[in-house]
């Protein structure tokens, strides 16, 4: 008798696990009914024997992000019969990764992945993570778990803010807090990534054995190269011995990352129910699109994944340059539209682009102020690159929340708007009006307070610094512009810079978001 048949059977006995609405549960036992249920849906389960994978990726930072994108390339590798060796461990490193604990565990790290356009949906139950570690409970196993032989590459989405990173100096942040602490601590329990990373590598150095591969999928330009320079920094301070064995034997690819993945709300897990017959616990919603540019640059080796349309460059360049399109262009259009959008009472991204004023701003800084900013790539044409992102940007089946667009703003603006800024200013073009609007609206949304007076929280690791500042200058730059580790000199001194952008603050205090945008468009 099949396994389907089987799960059938004891469906009709009233033996299977259902849930929401009579909905399947989400867990390993049920796998065989789930695929059941789906086969009519253009959506599948992993055919693959879960309990026979080995963990060779520890990943910290479990979110919709990295389930929607590396995760969901090592399941597709599965699913053609590959990568058997290695399956995710995911880390929680923060408190709030409880939630994610509590909705993984249970379903034996099972998760759906939907898929939404406007021809249709689909969901597919992924099985790559295979298990899950907070680390507040016991900092000791994740330790033990990256310093573990068959740990070959731990990969991270930490955002940007997780690399204490000093955008005026390059240099690792040694003076913050959490920094200090894990300098000067046993790291028994570490605070940061770094300490973390440190002390499982310190581990395998002990150990005799080689260091593991660091892979950074976080939206920063030369990610892997930064990773590599912070984690080499901490490490000089703990050990010189330490620090060289990394540097001589590790590994810090450069990547891009692309996908756009909005915050699972509790609608998304109804329609799930009501339209699959599954019950996810945090299913992630997405686009079709995917794309991923990785530096071939392994320590310990890695999955193939070139089977499953990651583009894998020798050329480190090649990867920048990939990097610098999609940054200055995808991630700087949601940051210049995130903030006049969400203070001019916009919730969904399709909805903003749906205006004409923004989709003309929108248009214009890519077009005019960026676009001729950015290195060629062959066959990529960055015309039709544009006009596909606003494609993507106008799906209204995802729902991408402007809030999630609002968050970590501190870490966002300088590596988005403030490098096209800045070689506008090198250049001596100066033709970076729509670039500096866009900053401008960021020290006006952290105030705090709407267009209307309703109060709202900043979503960012600096807010009551920032908020602080610009309460204090009011609609004058400084002294957020005084803050140095976000804001250089190149930008600080130059003068047209600092008027436009003065200009714009004043108008958007004085007139308000929309009213100021109008101004901005041609």
């Amino acid at each position: 008798m099949s396994a389907i048949l089987q799960s059938a059977k004891a469906a009709a006995r009233g033996t299977l696990s259902k849930g929401f609405n009579g909905a399947i549960k989400l867990n390993n036992k049920n796998l065989a009914s789930i695929q059941a249920q789906l086969q009519n849906q253009n959506s599948s389960v992993p055919n693959y024997d879960r309990k026979n994978l080995k963990e060779g990726i520890v990943h910290i930072g479990v979110g919709g992000f990295h389930r929607a994108h590396l995760a969901a390339y090592v399941d597709g590798l599965m699913n053609k019969g590959g990568a058997r060796d290695w399956a995710i461990c995911g880390v929680g490193l923060q408190p709030f990764d409880a939630a994610m604990r509590d909705a993984l565990v249970p379903q034996d790290c099972l998760y759906t992945l939907i898929e939404r356009a406007a021809t249709g949906s689909k969901a597919n139950v992924l099985g790559s993570i295979t298990s899950f570690l907070f680390a507040p409970d016991n900092p000791q196993a994740v330790i033990n778990k990256m310093a573990h032989e068959d740990t070959r590459i731990v990969s991270m989405t930490i955002t940007e803010s997780g690399y204490y990173y000093n955008e005026n100096t390059h240099n690792l942040l040694v003076e913050h807090p959490d920094i200090v602490a894990d300098l000067s601590s046993d790291l028994e329990k570490p605070k940061t990534t770094f300490g973390y990373l440190y002390a499982s590598l310190a581990k395998r150095y002990e150990a005799g054995q080689l260091p593991f591969t660091v892979l950074s999928c976080d939206n920063m330009q030369k990610n892997g190269t930064i990773t590599g320079n912070m984690l080499q920094t901490f490490a000089k301070h703990r050990s010189p011995k330490v620090a060289e064995w990394i540097q001589k034997h590790g590994a810090f690819p450069n990547s891009m990352v692309d996908r756009i993945t909005p915050r699972t709300l509790d609608n998304d897990k109804a329609s799930l129910a009501e339209t699959f017959g599954l019950e996810d616990a945090w299913p992630v919603v997405t686009e079709p699109f995917n794309q991923w540019v990785v530096e071939d640059k392994f320590a310990l080796g890695r999955p193939q994944f070139e089977d499953v349309g990651v583009q894998v460059v020798k050329d480190v360049h090649e990867v920048e340059a990939f990097e610098c399109h999609k940054l200055r262009l995808l991630n700087a259009s949601h940051t210049a539209m995130s903030y006049m959008a969400f203070l001019g009472g916009f919730q969904y991204v399709h909805e903003v682009i749906e205006h004409p004023l923004f989709s003309k701003f929108i248009h214009q800084m890519m077009h005019d102020e960026v676009r001729p900013l950015l290195p060629e790539i062959p066959d990529v044409d960055l015309h039709a690159y544009c006009d596909k992102l606003i494609e993507r940007f106008s799906n209204p089946t995802i729902m991408d929340q402007i809030t999630r667009l609002t968050l970590n703003g501190s870490g966002k603006m300088p590596q988005f708007i403030m490098p096209s800024i800045a070689e506008q200013i090198m250049g001596g073009t100066h033709n970076f009006r729509r670039l500096s609007l866009a900053l401008a609206s960021w020290f006006r949304y952290l105030h705090g307070v709407d267009e209307s007076g309703k109060p709202y929280t900043i979503d960012d690791p600096r807010a009551d610094e920032l908020k602080a500042k610009a309460l204090e200058g009011g609609d004058r730059i400084f002294p957020l512009m005084g803050v140095r580790d976000l804001f250089g000199d190149d930008l600080r001194d130059d003068k047209i810079f600092m008027d436009e952008l003065q200009k714009a603050l004043e108008s958007l205090h004085r007139e308000g978001s929309m009213a100021t945008l109008a101004k901005y468009v041609d």
